[in-house]
């Protein structure tokens, strides 16, 4: 099984790379007999048309990614079964499913989850009301509503009625795959990564006093600033939020949703608010935050490998000639 999926992969790669399938499979199975990237660059030229080692590791890295993707599509498939749920529409939306994101969104709705305000909403009976009101068709809102106030389920005025059906609505709006992908690229395309001195701190935190009042589009956010901003809340300093203007969400998720202007669609307007600031953003942002995070982490490592081999291909003693053998068995012996 292994091996079947790791051709899959290989022949992915080749073409997100633009490598040729022959070199990316010799990498894929060199890697997988335990061959280090040293030693692949080095000693299998002839096998990986001369790849070098940041090729080689970024082949490496995607095949891991992959394997995880392919795992947890794996669990994903088995929840989904056990529920009774699958369809052969979401199975070929799972199976198709290009990263962990969009695996996840489809999941969402599906996902094993606490008791939510709006799973507390339909054990009280108020999802034939969320549904009518997220139509959006012109009725008595009032009327309607009315017939769902039940003392014995909990539901004891009118606006108690309301206020669970939008719970339901914000629940399916946050739930969907693609206000998550709409929304999330907002995130990354105008969030801004927003650092504040917490009070109290600023004599104990002066070594962080650059971001004291910080603010600039996470986008543009160099690896060494986001990793100190980080540091400086992992130590009580600072606090960080990155998100974007929630005007621009809000709207964009009207957009999506919105098709009349009548009393059903400003319920639904309400209920879209509830969503993005209740539901969205924090899952969002936190996901925002890992990625970052991990994208800061790689270019830091980056940045420090590059000086540490201009450091190691430094002359060791300045202008003295160094004569030095390279014992090459297979080539031969260097001076």
């Amino acid at each position: 099984m292994e091996q079947e999926n790791l051709a899959r992969w290989v022949e992915q790669i080749a073409k997100e790379f633009s490598q040729p399938l022959k070199n990316v499979k010799a990498v894929g199975d060199l890697l997988a007999e335990g061959a280090t990237i040293p030693f692949i660059s080095r000693y299998r030229k002839e096998m990986t048309g001369s790849m070098d080692e940041v090729m080689i590791t970024n082949i490496r890295d995607r095949i891991e990614q992959l394997r995880e993707l392919d795992k947890r599509r794996e669990a994903v498939i088995s929840s989904i079964e056990k529920q009774g749920k699958l369809t052969p529409e979401l199975m070929s939306m799972i199976v198709s499913a290009e990263t962990l994101a969009e695996l996840e969104d489809i999941y969402l709705p599906y996902k094993p989850k606490r008791k939510t305000r709006a799973s507390v909403a339909k054990e009280k009976g108020l999802e034939p009301l969320a549904l009518r009101l997220f139509d959006q068709e012109k009725f008595d809102i009032e009327e309607f509503s009315k017939t769902f106030i039940n003392a014995e389920k909990g539901v004891n005025t009118l606006e108690e009625a309301l206020d669970g059906a939008r719970d339901i609505i914000a629940e399916m709006v946050s739930e969907n795959p693609d206000t998550r992908k709409q929304v999330r690229e907002i995130f990354w395309s105008e969030g801004h990564v927003e650092s504040r001195v917490l009070k109290g701190k600023e004599a104990e935190g002066q070594k962080f006093k650059d971001y004291f009042e910080w603010s600039e589009p996470i986008s543009k956010t160099p690896s060494h600033r986001l990793l100190a901003m980080r540091r400086g809340e992992k130590e009580g300093i600072l606090a960080l939020d990155i998100y974007p203007p929630e005007e621009l969400a809000i709207s964009s998720m009207e957009r999506q949703y919105i098709k009349s202007e009548n009393a059903a669609a400003e319920q639904v307007k309400l209920a879209i608010k509830d969503s993005y600031k209740r539901l969205l953003r924090p899952s969002l942002e936190t996901e925002v935050r890992m990625e970052s995070k991990m994208k800061a982490d790689e270019e830091a490592i980056k940045v420090f490998a590059s000086n540490l081999k201009e450091l190691l291909l430094a002359a060791p003693l300045g202008q003295k000639s160094v004569l030095a053998l390279d014992p090459g068995f297979r080539t031969g012996c260097k001076v």
